[in-house]
């Protein structure tokens, strides 16, 4: 729970749009903001302790993916960029091995708009179809693996539905149809929610942001196994091993060092305590409402992440009600909401749009309490009440789109 709001009790539950700050990593980035200045490509004093700082949050980090070798960390702007890095750098490195990119219809914009750039440029994308409840299974990416094809990007998780998918499998899958293809995965809503192990997976890159797991905005990071290459977006700079020029976001970095030591040391209790606190919702919301559907997979998803449509209501409006009510959650991916649009992960796993705009996303935190559950099962049920009031659907549409999905 945090400060009340003009009297009210406010529960943040958006925390797959992003997370509060922790207070952890606030006074370990300060230093960095005030006296610590340097630039960590100078080689005096400052500049040194700077690099130092650097090393060490590569290592934290390093350290809660298990991945090889900290060197194998690019650090960059935030997720998007490390998704546009690991799209394009390594498509355009390994062009000359093909051309054909496998994907699925469920991925962050930040992985599909730049497929659809090289899409321009006269790449081969294939887009593979969920089931309904958002996996992808080996078999389909078995059918549309070829020689030539470079680069599979599948997400860990999805921010919408919450899914898990089994990363490992599929990079199974997907080399033994072609050993040199490489696979990348967007694991940013994963990380500091859900453990993360590239040497398990077996992927050959993986993007990271340090916002969804109580770091600050503006950093993320690609990690890049050993031996693969990568062409640069950014030029201009031997920063990040020449892969990501300009000056580091040193505090922003610390602290994302800092957020990954937190997690390393909070993850079994944040995991257990989330997901209790999601499963009793769920039920509460069961047993208080009607025509309601739960949407991704109802036990492989994120401990945190809570998805559901309700049905007969207008999203936004459902919204806007909860935030006066004091209680801040979202429908669907922050980027997508921001644009009105029609959700292309509910669509994907056989949404229609007119149901898709009464989807609602709740994401616990490490903050959140028992006290805040009930007070969503409490408050939420009127609001759902007082909108269907006002709708101007009417249960038949509820009958039809159910005899439909039969």
């Amino acid at each position: 729970m945090f400060a009340k709001k003009a009297g009210r009790r406010v529960v943040y539950l958006d925390h797959i749009a992003t997370t509060p700050v922790a207070q952890e990593v606030v006074e370990a980035m300060l230093p960095y903001l005030r006296e610590h200045f340097g630039n960590p490509t100078s080689l005096h004093s400052f500049g040194q302790e700077a690099k130092k700082a650097i090393k060490q949050a590569r290592e934290r980090l390093a350290e809660l993916t298990n991945a090889n070798s900290p060197e194998e960390i690019i650090f960059t702007s935030g997720g998007i960029e490390a998704n546009n890095l690991a799209i394009k750098g390594l498509a355009e490195a390994y062009e000359k091995k093909g051309r054909h990119i496998v994907t699925t219809e469920i991925e962050h914009h930040s992985v599909l708009h730049p497929l659809k750039s090289l899409e321009r440029k006269g790449w081969e994308v294939t887009y593979l179809k969920p089931d309904k409840h958002g996996l992808i299974h080996p078999d389909q990416l078995a059918q549309v693996v070829r020689p030539d094809t470079v680069l599979v990007s599948i997400g860990h998780s999805n921010r919408e539905i919450g899914t898990l998918q089994n990363i490992k499998e599929l990079v199974q899958t997907a080399k033994s149809k072609n050993p040199k293809v490489l696979f990348h995965t967007d694991a940013c809503p994963t990380l500091g929610h859900y453990p993360v192990d590239l040497k398990e997976w077996g992927v050959d890159a993986a993007s990271f942001t340090a916002h969804l797991m109580y770091g600050p905005k503006g950093v993320g990071a690609l990690w890049t196994k050993k031996g693969v290459k990568i062409r640069p977006l950014i030029e201009g700079g031997t920063q990040e091993r020449g892969v990501r020029a300009g000056t580091e976001n040193v505090p922003g970095i610390v602290g994302f060092g800092v957020a990954c030591e937190l997690a390393m040391r909070e993850l079994p209790d944040r995991m257990q305590r989330l997901s209790r606190y999601r499963d009793r919702l769920r039920a509460g919301l069961e047993e208080r409402l009607e025509m309601i559907e739960f949407t991704g997979h109802p036990t492989q998803r994120l401990p945190h992440h809570l998805s559901l449509i309700v049905h007969l209501i207008e999203g936004e409006a459902m919204l806007l009600r909860l935030d006066l009510m004091g209680i801040e959650t979202a429908s669907g991916s922050a980027c997508v909401s921001l644009a009105l649009k029609q959700s292309h992960v509910l669509f994907a796993i056989g949404v229609p749009k007119e149901v898709a705009n009464g989807s609602i996303v709740f994401s616990f935190g490490r903050d959140n309490t028992e006290e805040d559950v009930d007070y969503v099962l409490e408050e939420f049920p009127k609001t759902v009440k007082l909108l269907r009031e006002l709708s101007p659907f009417n249960p038949q549409n509820w009958e039809q789109y159910v005899k439909g999905k039969k």
